[in-house]
């Protein structure tokens, strides 16, 4: 495909990337990331073994692209620190960087953020930041050398979908990076919508794993994001307010 999704050096023909938590088992999660179609998959440094044994957690995602998170860190010193050891144990640069706020609600702690992907963009990572929906934060974020932006739809694992699609808009209009919502997407049709307002890729974990049927659910969604990529490229139709005939107004016999 022509179409592809390019983050610094990567590129990718799935605009779907998928995390590998709370799945009822691995055996789950190895049918459900293979239906999604996804080329990228998210791992917690911090949460999961990083033996690479046959046979061992990393071993089962050995053909998907790899990206380390530094989920579970609430300082900027943490998640650098978790990012180089992300870095030195897969041997890869890509990292999704977290730094939360708030244990409660795990929105992001943009402050620290910023901090965090300053140092590591210096370092050598090409960054994906999980940020809030705020234009500003992204363009800053965009200043220092990220790779792309990940602006939130809804809080982490609510499955409320986008909840203000216009600043994403916004976030479109105003900054030259990929755009990858992550957290919150539910379902199909909220995946459908993020890619229909021009977003370039979603990442998603809990709306897969948490589903009754993983698997279907995985392929559900797979779907939706190239149902949406494909009518964001075909131009929908402007909206109105009153009927417009479907019907042709000329040429009608007497």
């Amino acid at each position: 495909m022509s179409d592809t999704l390019k983050i610094g050096k990567y590129e990718f023909s799935s605009r779907l990337m998928v995390g590998t938590g709370k799945y009822p088992s691995n055996e789950v999660m190895d049918a459900a990331i293979e239906v999604s179609g996804a080329e990228v998959v998210t791992v917690a440094i911090r949460r999961v073994s990083l033996d690479k044994g046959e046979g061992g957690f990393l071993d089962r995602l050995k053909k998907y692209t790899l990206l380390p998170n530094t989920a579970g860190c609430y300082t900027a010193d943490d998640a650098v620190r978790t990012a180089r050891l992300g870095r030195e144990a897969l041997d890869t640069a890509f990292v999704k960087l977290e730094v939360i706020g708030d244990e409660r609600t795990l929105f992001p702690d943009n402050e620290a953020l910023l901090v965090a992907a300053r140092i590591l963009v210096k370092d050598g990572f090409t960054v994906l930041p999980y940020t809030n929906d705020d234009p500003i934060m992204a363009k800053k974020l965009e200043d220092i050398g990220c790779a792309a932006v990940m602006p939130l739809a809804a809080p982490i694992g609510s499955g409320l979908g986008i909840r203000n699609p216009y600043n994403i808009r916004i976030i479109l209009e105003t900054i030259k990076l990929p755009i990858i919502v992550d957290a919150g997407v539910g379902t199909a049709s909220d995946a459908a919508l993020a890619m229909e307002l021009g977003c370039h890729g979603i990442l998603m974990n809990t709306g897969i794993a948490g589903a009754k049927d993983p698997v279907g659910m995985a392929k559900a969604m797979n779907f939706g994001v190239v149902a949406g990529r494909l009518a964001y490229l075909s131009g929908r139709i402007p909206k109105k307010l009153y009927a417009t005939a479907s019907s042709p107004l000329s040429g009608l016999i007497d």
